[in-house]
């Protein structure tokens, strides 16, 4: 028996295949919040209801699996783009931030510099900020680092 007539003999194995690979692909290449998802769930499921039989024929498993894709997109689409837009902590890709360092110019929401380890740095305030500007020589603190610009706010 070849694997292609195997999979026609038992749809819910299929679905179960179709499943599988389209969540491996979910989770290696699209980063689990892409449709795949959606159509991996609706897979595994409508393979139960078929390995059960409660679903036979090809034009009955095809609509169950549109419509649950649809039914948990809607429901899933929201709580997971809240966890994925979480933060996942604080920002810890860098040495500098939590360094207590001095401004060497005027610090305002567009830009200014600090003085880092002998270097000048380009700087902005962070936009959770609530002033409106660090004169320079003041003290400030590094929150984050956005490629080469340090987002500060005062150290006070």
């Amino acid at each position: 028996m070849d694997i292609v007539q195997y999979f026609l003999d038992d749809h819910a194995r299929l679905l179960f295949l179709l499943s599988g690979i389209s969540f491996a692909i979910e989770l290696t290449i699209m980063g689990l919040g892409g449709p795949l998802l959606f159509f991996a769930i609706a897979t595994f499921i409508t393979g139960i209801l078929v390995s059960a039989g409660v679903i036979t024929g090809w034009e009955s498993e095809i609509l169950v699996v549109g419509v649950l894709t649809a039914v948990i997109a809607i429901t899933l689409w929201k709580p997971l783009k809240n966890l994925q837009n979480n933060g996942g902590g604080p920002d810890t890709s860098s040495d500098m931030i939590g360094q207590n360092v001095a401004s060497s110019s005027e610090i305002t929401r567009h830009g200014g510099t600090i003085r880092y380890s002998g270097i000048d740095w380009n700087a902005r305030l962070d936009a959770e900020c609530s002033v409106d500007n660090i004169a320079e020589g003041e003290r400030c603190l590094i929150t984050a680092v956005d490629g080469n610009v340090m987002i500060v706010l005062p150290a006070n």
